[in-house]
């Protein structure tokens, strides 16, 4: 590699690294946050909010990826590079900023949205004129060894995120109390117990000082934009008078092609998030999407096409598995508290990330698309066998809790869907409030129908307990059948072996500082979440070479831009939100996992049958004139 080779990777790695770091910082605080901006919902809704909020950002990409695209491929790549970092670094440093609910009410959760949205539209034109830049200087044989180095751009942004957090966390708790947790009406909120709830500093306000301090990075991301040259590729092609004048026109054809390519993948994850459509007739309909597209002949919207649904939506829901929804699982499924998982997330990164490395060198070789497939296949084999191991390793009493059998017997008519993204529903039914007392626990239940019951009934090993109907009562009186149901409910979970109280669970993992992993138990921990982010290097290490290989210099950036963040951007960033409602839904806290292995499966068919193989050999400026 040359100096100037080395130069253009690590300006272009560097700005995207911060650039990611901007963007993560909320996924890997959204449960901190989501108290903070949603304290307004109840504590399932609530998660599921902060969730939404960080799938905000992802559901704009492809919009961002249309605008800066086009940009990219009529002005260059140089100029979008230093629009998109301002427009994130500015964002993130505003999220800082602004007051919570309990300030601004119903104002701040909104703003926080909008602002992730400009997040994702800035994001939405980084990715593809970083792997494009790189690629146009690659060597022609070296195009996967020289993008992987962008690929890993993403995780050790996730993984600067993580230090800095772990690092302001340490410091703001060690050095300022706890104080009292108040509601929306300024009372101090209860613990079961009658004891007043806690919240500690960094949860209260500690959080904000990660983003706030983001400006420095953006100050960081301006200076080496601004030191790189434009892509040679780029420059050739303006003087030759080649370069594009439509090039979103030209990368997907009339209006409607892109239209439907930004429609239909709404539509398909929708219908899996609400279940209007079982797992296999939404595989069957994915697959047929892509070979109508083929067949009506849509020139680079087809390539467009086959890529969304043949490598990037199985590529998104594995990577985000592998790194955001095990962050989330770990602190909200299995109970490890925030800082033992950030530490435990932090070194699989760190022993994981050299993946991207080997296997986006290793498709110089054998090719892209075996190694991306291959990845996605494992994942959707293994993932329910990977989740409950890491229950069980990470919090035993829990995992062993959950085999005791728990039911919940009620009238089909009295059971609302959990999943409430608009959060204008009320579930105050006997059924409703089962449920949800149970998803706050962690537990594993089913559910039995029972068209005469009036009431639902929650069995916990031979205990049965009775639910209450909360519109039937007001006042004190749904205080008194809240506590006196809650109290019964943890009783018996406490009985079956349930940890209620975390301080009190002396089998869950837990970390004392960045270092303390040396023990049987927390080295398992991070070998089994290291192998989920070698799933992830598996599918995402190749696919920067492989998207720029499908098109021609003129449209590259708006070509691969789109079916990437759609992918990502939707597939990949609902994933957490999408899976977490399917879980409380079903009452299986392993039941979301089928939403990744139900995409990664289509993925892997799809990819099989009409992915072009052997891209690797391919000189991506054959196709540059006219």
């Amino acid at each position: 590699m040359t100096g100037e080779e080395r130069k253009v990777i690590m300006a272009s790695s560097a700005g995207t690294i911060f650039e990611w770091y901007d963007f993560y910082l909320y996924g890997s605080l959204a449960a901190i946050i989501g108290a903070q901006f949603f304290t307004a919902f109840p504590e399932a809704t609530r998660n599921v909010f902060a969730l939404l909020a960080f799938a905000a950002g992802f559901l704009v990409r492809p919009f961002g990826a249309l605008v800066f695209g086009a940009l990219g491929d009529l002005i260059g790549r140089k100029y979008t590079f230093l629009m998109t970092i301002m427009i994130m670094g500015l964002s993130t440093f505003l999220v800082g900023l602004l007051p919570g609910y309990s300030s601004w009410g119903a104002a701040a959760p909104i703003i926080l949205i909008v602002l992730r949205m400009l997040q994702g539209l800035a994001l939405g034109g980084e990715y593809g004129g970083a792997a494009v830049y790189v690629a146009e200087h690659a060597p022609a044989n070296r195009r996967g060894y020289f993008t992987a180095f962008i690929q890993t751009t993403a995780t050790l942004g996730l993984l600067l995120s993580l230090v800095v957090i772990l690092a302001v966390q340490g410091y703001v708790n060690g050095n300022w109390d706890p104080s009292p947790v108040l509601d929306a009406t300024g009372a101090a909120v209860m613990n079961p117990d009658g004891t007043a709830k806690m919240i500690k500093a960094f949860d209260l306000w500690g959080w904000r000082i990660p983003f706030l301090g983001s400006i420095v990075l953006l100050l960081i991301s301006l200076y080496i934009r601004m030191q790189m040259n434009e892509s040679p590729a780029f420059k050739k092609m303006k003087e030759e008078g080649a370069a594009s004048k439509a090039p979103l026109r030209e990368a997907f054809g009339p209006g409607r092609n892109a239209l439907v390519l930004l429609i239909v993948p709404i539509l398909f994850v929708g219908a899996i998030m609400t279940g209007t459509l079982s797992s296999s007739i939404a595989m069957i309909l994915g697959i047929a999407f892509a070979v109508i597209s083929v067949i009506w002949g849509w020139r680079n919207a087809k390539i467009a096409t086959i890529a969304l649904l043949g490598l990037v939506a199985g590529q998104a829901v594995v990577w985000y598995s592998g790194q955001f929804y095990a962050l989330f699982f770990m602190q909200n499924v299995i109970k490890v508290d925030s800082f033992s998982a950030n530490v435990f997330v932090a070194w699989s990164l760190i022993l994981g990330t050299g993946g991207f490395i080997f296997f986006g060198s290793l498709s110089d070789r054998i090719g892209r698309k075996p190694i991306i497939l291959a990845g996605c296949l494992i994942a959707a084999v293994t993932y329910q066998f990977v989740f409950p191991l890491l229950t069980k390793t990470a919090n035993p009493a829990l995992h062993a809790a959950q085999q005791t059998p728990i039911t919940v017997t009620a009238s089909p008519e009295d059971c609302s869907f959990q999943f409430n993204p608009t959060g204008t529903a009320k579930f105050t039914s006997s059924c409703d409030i089962a449920k949800a007392t149970l998803a706050r626990t962690s537990v594993n239940y089913e559910s039995v129908e029972d068209p005469a019951a009036t009431v639902a009934q929650v069995k916990i090993g031979e205990t049965v307990i009775p639910a209450y109907d909360a519109a039937a009562l007001t006042g004190d009186d749904l205080k008194a059948a809240t506590a006196a149901f809650t109290k019964s409910v943890n009783d018996a979970l406490t009985a079956a072996g349930y940890p209620i109280s975390a301080d009190a669970n002396t089998t869950v993992a837990r970390a004392q500082n960045f270092f303390d992993i040396f023990t049987g138990q927390k080295i398992a921990i991070i070998l089994i979440l290291t192998y989920l982010i070698l799933l992830v290097t598996m599918v995402y290490g190749p696919i920067a070479a492989m998207l720029v290989e499908l098109f021609p210099t003129r449209i590259r950036y708006s070509g691969l831009s789109l079916p990437y963040h759609i992918g990502n951007g939707w597939f990949g960033g609902l994933m957490p939100a999408t899976a977490f409602a399917i879980s409380a839904q079903t009452g299986n806290v392993y039941g979301g996992l089928w939403y990744p292995i139900v995409i990664a499966a289509a993925t892997v068919v799809i990819g099989a049958l009409l992915v072009p193989g052997n891209t690797h050999k391919k000189d991506i400026f054959a196709d540059d004139a006219k």
